[in-house]
């Protein structure tokens, strides 16, 4: 199975996939260096996951895309007062339309919940909604560590079980870890793909 792997960060939801081939793309090219050291087999892009879909969607089985999300997400809504108002950034819902009507293979879109209700009904699972053209159903995943715990950031390096403090760029060390998709939700979710996927393939090989 070839896997585009959008906005790929440092593989949260890659980090259990296996017997695949996957294409990442991401724009920090300190994240690209990282996400190579962990996944060497992978093929590693620095570029626009927004443009690069556009264009490669049709060369792969099954895509992942994550958007960002800051604009988004309930956490930057609760600081309203504090910071700078913004328009949320509607990459997300170009791409949850682009893939709906266009794409004829597999893909989920991932973000955060957001602070407002969803303009595309989407599949909620712990901190993250999924916009997919196959059923994600239910399935028992671990709860990620509490923003009040005082250890937040050590918990969230055993949780994604990976040193966030390795980078060393120009972004939030806390937001990448933060943002980070659960790889057991990864898994999970690759492996209802994978079934879906190797069930239509054995069907055209009897025809």
């Amino acid at each position: 199975m070839k896997i585009l792997n959008l906005y790929s960060c440092l593989g949260g939801n890659r980090l259990l996939w296996e017997n695949c081939e996957v294409t990442s793309i991401e724009l920090d090219p300190i994240l690209c260096d990282l996400y190579k050291k962990r996944f060497p087999n992978d093929i590693v892009i620095c570029d626009n996951a927004h443009k690069y879909l556009l264009h490669n969607y049709q060369y792969f089985d099954f895509i992942w895309s994550s958007p960002p999300c800051p604009t988004h997400s309930r956490a930057r809504f609760a600081r309203n007062k504090n910071i700078k108002k913004v328009y949320p950034d509607l990459k997300l819902y170009e791409e949850i339309l682009f893939l709906k009507h266009h794409c004829k293979t597999l893909y989920v879109i991932e973000n955060v919940i957001p602070y407002y209700e969803p303009l595309i009904r989407g599949k909620t699972i712990g901190r993250h909604i999924f916009w997919s053209n196959f059923t994600i159903n239910n399935f028992d995943h671990r709860k990620s560590p509490s923003l009040e715990n005082k250890n937040y950031m050590k918990n969230l390096c055993d949780f994604h079980n990976y040193d966030f403090y390795q980078y060393k760029g120009k972004q939030s060390v806390n937001k990448i870890a933060r943002n980070l998709v659960d790889y057991e939700i990864g898994k999970n979710i690759l492996d209802i793909a994978l079934g879906i996927y190797e069930c239509k393939t054995n069907q055209l090989t009897l025809f």
